[in-house]
């Protein structure tokens, strides 16, 4: 399904695309119904996401790390915050090709490239979920700085390494159709059956949507594969 302008379009959160991969019903629980419990997942996760917001804004050795950086995309209908953007420092505006990658900074000089960082509790995934919530970040700097941004990366507190993330045009246009698909689900104001999965006793609204009173379970892994694969055709 190739994704429309969602300009007339109320806005929706970037972690909605995750919410959505992980779980429609979810998705529409949180960004329809307004529900929200947290558990040690979620705690563990929001305590990563606050110890990078307290580094804060530094430069050094030619890169400037701003932490908490809000973003959004009048294209695409999202609005959102990325825990990291590393600016990186170079002389001209474009690289080898001729594209502008990098843009100037208020009160900086030279020109500065783009890098988005996103913070992840676990380890890295056998599926696309946390590139697609990083891919959308990069693309709303994109509109946001007119420059574009090839790469960017995942930093798996349980691996404490990075995973480099390239935004091919495959990961684009995979991105580009969940935010349609999530576009849809919130503007419908329905909120999906629930379909009982192994990752459901890990969700923190398990108690509320209650997926076991449909009985059946399907595996994880398969469930975020499938829904991939869905919006991605």
């Amino acid at each position: 399904m190739a994704p429309s302008d969602q300009t007339n379009s109320s806005p929706v959160m970037l972690s909605a695309l995750q919410h959505y991969l992980f779980c429609p019903r979810q998705c529409a629980l949180i960004h329809v119904e307004g529900v929200w419990s947290e558990n040690y997942l979620t705690a563990s996760g929001r305590q990563m996401h606050e110890r990078v917001d307290r580094r804060g804004a530094e430069t050094r050795k030619g890169v400037h790390l701003a932490t908490s950086v809000r973003l959004v995309s009048e294209r695409l209908g999202l609005t959102g915050v990325a825990d990291m953007v590393e600016f990186h420092r170079q002389e001209t505006q474009q690289d080898e090709t001729g594209q502008c990658v990098a843009a100037k900074l208020p009160g900086r000089g030279g020109f500065w490239r783009p890098f988005p960082v996103e913070y992840k509790r676990g380890c890295p995934k056998s599926h696309r979920a946390d590139e697609v919530q990083l891919c959308a970040q990069a693309m709303c700097l994109e509109e946001m700085l007119d420059v574009r941004i090839p790469s960017g990366a995942l930093y798996y507190g349980e691996t404490r390494r990075r995973t480099d993330v390239v935004f091919d045009g495959e990961l684009r246009s995979l991105t580009e159709n969940v935010v349609a698909k999530v576009h849809q689900l919130i503007e419908s104001g329905e909120t999906p059956p629930p379909v009982l999965t192994k990752g459901c006793k890990a969700c923190s609204l398990f108690d509320y949507c209650r997926p076991e009173d449909v009985g059946g379970i399907v595996s994880a892994k398969r469930w975020i594969k499938n829904q991939l694969e869905a919006v991605g055709t």
